[in-house]
């Protein structure tokens, strides 16, 4: 049988889900309290944001940033797996994010996954000062970057002459613990470039859409895969929803609906549920057994009533179990 697993992200501000936290510091408890409590409830994995201003427009609430977020984490918890969605190539050189990375997954003791994507929030690369590329140059930088960094963990010293990296004998001591390296998630759904990087390099592709929609990606990947040679089952195929589970459907319905209040970019409820997981345990488990008959076999969850723990443990306790 197939596993199903489950991934739940830490609140660590990107979406203003810590505002009603008073202060820093409470607002760092408040995550590491959810990663611990994910862990113990039997979530396979905690995942963070990389991003470093809030959306949709920044407001200057706290926002953790991914990597050192990750490494407090690593030493916080036990077992539960940690991940980001996806930490952005353009922030850090390749270099340093296979260095960063090796070095969380051995504090971790081995519990890494990493995620990388192209990169697209512009009001951040210009706030910061990155350069923001045309999108064809971020995907050709992705790809060098991917080799890049499973070159470090891989070789003793790592010698590259790209197009836009180049390395030197660059070294990564120590190299990770994971054998032959973290997993890679490659984030995205760009169907001409995008999903051919995630062909040749990933070990875990991430998409969303609704189930029509994710069932296009997932073709499009399937016919990347034939072309570069690589059989695609040898690459997960994984999901990125938001989440609220109540009890009773009227109670998620009315928590949407005030939610939609604020944001007004948000479906109504019916189409709300079709991209996403929401409403009683009975339903999203159904939803669920959609994506899992197109392919997925993991889902990393966002939950928009955080800090408020009541999607994290129903879910955990009334939906999780019926894919064990």
């Amino acid at each position: 049988m197939t596993q199903i697993r489950f991934g739940a992200f830490a609140p660590q501000g990107w979406k203003t889900e810590l505002i009603s936290v008073d202060g820093a510091a409470a607002k760092w408890a408040k995550c590491r309290e959810t990663a611990l409590l994910a862990e113990q409830l039997g979530y396979d994995s905690i995942w963070v944001y990389d991003h470093l201003h809030n959306i949709p427009t920044p407001t200057h609430e706290a926002v953790f940033e991914c990597w050192t977020t990750m490494a407090a984490l690593a030493e916080a918890t036990s077992r539960i797996r940690l991940g980001q969605m996806v930490s952005c190539n353009s922030y850090r050189n390749p270099s340093l994010a296979a260095k960063i990375s090796s070095s969380v997954d051995v504090i971790s003791g081995g519990r890494l996954d990493f995620g990388i994507g192209a990169g697209w929030y512009q009001h951040e690369y210009e706030a910061y000062g990155y350069e923001f590329p045309a999108p064809k140059v971020r995907i050709g930088m992705l790809q060098e970057a991917t080799e890049i960094v499973k070159l470090m963990w891989t070789e003793p010293d790592a010698h590259y002459d790209g197009r836009y990296y180049k390395v030197a004998g660059a070294q990564c001591d120590p190299k990770p613990l994971q054998s032959p390296h973290p997993p890679i998630w490659i984030g995205g759904g760009g169907e001409q470039l995008t999903l051919r990087v995630v062909a040749r390099h990933a070990d875990k592709a991430n998409f969303g859409g609704k189930p029509h929609e994710w069932a296009h990606k997932r073709e499009v990947l399937q016919r990347h895969c034939k072309e570069v040679g690589r059989d695609e089952d040898e690459i997960e195929k994984t999901w990125h929803p938001e989440l609220v589970v109540r009890e009773d459907e009227a109670d998620a319905r009315r928590f949407h609906e005030a939610r939609r209040q604020r944001q007004s970019w948000l479906e109504d409820w019916n189409g709300y549920r079709q991209g996403n997981l929401a409403g009683t345990p009975e339903q999203v488990a159904e939803r669920i057994r959609d994506y899992v008959e197109l392919g997925c076999t993991y889902f990393v969850c966002w939950m928009p009533d955080y800090p408020d723990e009541t999607t994290l443990r129903l879910f955990a306790e009334q939906v999780i179990p019926e894919f064990r």
